[in-house]
C-alpha cells in the first residue's frame, strides 16, 4: 500500500505525485490542508510527527524530502526509469535537484509565502494563530509560518530573493541550451523537479521568463506542460493551482486541457 500526504500538488507537493504518474504507480492521496492547520492536527502528526508535507508511507514505512522521494519512487517501482543511465547524467540530474531545492526554490516560495500563504493565513482566529503556530514541531517552520503570518520580511530579504530568481532563470535557460532536458537528452527526475516549482513562470514573472528572453526555458515548459502526468497531478489540487495550469497552457498556446 502506498499512500501520499500533500498540500497542493506544485513545488515540493507536486514532485512525487508527478514522479508516481509517470511511473504508473497507484497510490491514495491524502491532501493536507495546510491553510486550516491541518499538519499540526494529531491524526496527521501521528503520521509524520514533524508536521511537514509532503511523505509517502509505502507499506507502513514513512519516506520524506521531497528529491528524495522520487529516487525512492524511480528505484522501487517499475515503469519507464527517470534516473539516466550514465554517471554523468545522474550527476547532472542530482544537481539540479538540490539547485532547485537549495537555491532557486526558495527564493521563489518567498513571494508566495508573503502574497499568498500569509495573508490567507491572517484570516484566522489570532488565537487560533497562536496555538497553529506553538503546536509546529519543526522550529524553522515555526519561523517560516510566523514571518508569513505577521508579514515581518524586510527589504533586504525581498530584494535579495528578486536577485536569485533573476539568476535561476537565467541559469535554466542556460542549462536548456546546452540539452533538450536538465540531465541530458532525456526527460527525468531534473525536469520533474524543477517543473513542479517553475510551471507558471511566464505567468508569476512575465518580464523575465517569456519567448524572447528565455526561448530555451518556454521551450522545455511546453514539451513538459503536455505529458499526461501534469494534468493528473494538478487534477488533485482544491484552489487555484489547476486554473493556473489551464492558463499557462493557454499563454502557451497549448490546449487547455489534456496531452
Amino acid at each position: 500500500m502506498l499512500d501520499v500526504y500533500h498540500w497542493e500538488p506544485n513545488a515540493h507537493q507536486g514532485k512525487p505525485i508527478i514522479a508516481l504518474y509517470e511511473k504508473g504507480v497507484e497510490f491514495i492521496s491524502h491532501y493536507i490542508d495546510l491553510l486550516n492547520f491541518e499538519q499540526v492536527s494529531p491524526e496527521y502528526l501521528a503520521v509524520n510527527p514533524q508536521g511537514i508535507v509532503p511523505v509517502l508511507v509505502h507499506d507502513g514505512v514513512l519516506i520524506t524530502e521531497s528529491a528524495m522521494m522520487c529516487e525512492y519512487i524511480d528505484a522501487q517501482f517499475p515503469g519507464p526509469p527517470l534516473r539516466p543511465d550514465d554517471p554523468f547524467g545522474r550527476w547532472r540530474m542530482r544537481w539540479w535537484s538540490r539547485y532547485m531545492d537549495d537555491y532557486l526554490s526558495p527564493s521563489l516560495s518567498m513571494g508566495g509565502w508573503k502574497s499568498f500563504m500569509g495573508p490567507m493565513a491572517r484570516r484566522k482566529d489570532t488565537a487560533e494563530i497562536e496555538r497553529f503556530l506553538r503546536r509546529i514541531p519543526v522550529k524553522e517552520m515555526q519561523i517560516c509560518w510566523s514571518t508569513a503570518i505577521y508579514d515581518t520580511f524586510t527589504e533586504e530579504q525581498l530584494a535579495e530573493s528578486r536577485r536569485r530568481v533573476d539568476v535561476g532563470i537565467q541559469r535554466l535557460e542556460q542549462g536548456l541550451g546546452e540539452s533538450p532536458y536538465l540531465a541530458g537528452a532525456d526527460y527525468s527526475l531534473a525536469d520533474i523537479n524543477a517543473f513542479a516549482t517553475v510551471y507558471a513562470l511566464p505567468l508569476s514573472h512575465p518580464e523575465l521568463c517569456n519567448d524572447a528572453a528565455t526561448p530555451n526555458m518556454i521551450r522545455w515548459l511546453r514539451a513538459v506542460h503536455v505529458r499526461p502526468s501534469i494534468e493528473k497531478t494538478f487534477s488533485l489540487s482544491r484552489m487555484r493551482f489547476a486554473e493556473r495550469v489551464r492558463e499557462m497552457r493557454v499563454l502557451l498556446g497549448l490546449p487547455a486541457s489534456g496531452a
